[in-house]
């Protein structure tokens, strides 16, 4: 851990592991910085809103870790820029209710709020379906819903500062585009509308790199399914250790650029 001195009575932190950031969380002063994503303990999340409440730097922001974390949230904060219809329920009647609504006329696609590799992801030939299952068991909420996009093109984006990759998954077996789940990938070209689509995602939820998962529908629309400040990359040309290496480099920038700004009198 990094001292930066910018005052004879004050000493500011720089966090760069989950070790010190437990050690040094209760003295964490405002002009403090924590970097790096932070592998939180379910229930440690209040912990970054804590953070931000005391003028605590953090890189990634608070913002994009809670959403990178929970599809729940990004279904609330980033719903704009998803599949029309696209919404949360956290109980048995959140989803009674959308009975009525006109947003799903037929197949529905459920989501667990943190599942990964394709796992907590579901179809259900109507919503009825989904209902009358919550009716006879307890379904793990909250969940996010969304209608079917027949024929969509997954698009998994890479997105590191000024590196963009793109490229698409495919799997004729199943509804998951997932690697995990039997899919295969195939290098992309990612239009310039897609890019900035990526960009005004990113910036909604302060993320400073991502990768996102867009769905391309046959009429030209493009909707955000996930983003995330890391994925599996077993179909890009990065790879992970490249891409943990761009993550770093935005980190280090990101230090420099605060420790300048402490140095700068008001």
């Amino acid at each position: 851990m990094a001292n930066l001195k910018t005052s004879p009575s004050r000493s500011f932190r720089i966090i760069r592991s989950i070790t010190e950031f437990r050690k040094y969380y209760a003295s964490l002063q405002a002009g403090d910085l924590v970097l790096g994503l932070l592998p939180l303990k379910p229930g440690e999340e209040i912990k970054l809103v804590d953070l931000v409440a005391r003028g605590v730097g953090v890189f990634p922001s608070a913002l994009a870790q809670l959403l990178s974390r929970s599809k729940a949230a990004q279904a609330e904060v980033l719903g704009k820029f998803m599949v029309p219809g696209t919404r949360v329920v956290y109980g048995a009647p959140d989803l009674a209710a959308c009975l009525a609504s006109p947003d799903f006329p037929g197949q529905v696609v459920c989501k667990a709020d943190k599942a990964h590799l394709g796992l907590g992801v579901s179809l259900w030939p109507d919503l009825e379906a989904l209902v009358s299952l919550a009716g006879v068991q307890t379904l793990p909420y909250p969940l996010v819903i969304q209608p079917l996009v027949p024929e969509a093109r997954d698009l998994r984006v890479v997105v590191a500062g000024e590196y963009v990759e793109a490229y698409e998954r495919v799997n004729p077996h199943s509804f998951r585009k997932n690697l995990y789940q039997g899919g295969f990938s195939r290098a992309a070209e990612l239009e310039p509308k897609q890019l900035d689509f990526c960009r005004q995602v990113m910036q909604r939820g302060k993320f400073p790199y991502a990768v996102l998962d867009l769905l391309l529908t046959p009429a030209g629309e493009t909707f955000l399914s996930e983003i995330a400040l890391k994925g599996g990359l077993k179909g890009s040309r990065l790879g992970q250790q490249g891409f943990r290496e761009l993550a770093k480099r935005l980190e280090e920038e990101c230090c420099q650029t605060w420790a300048g700004s402490l140095k700068t009198p008001a």
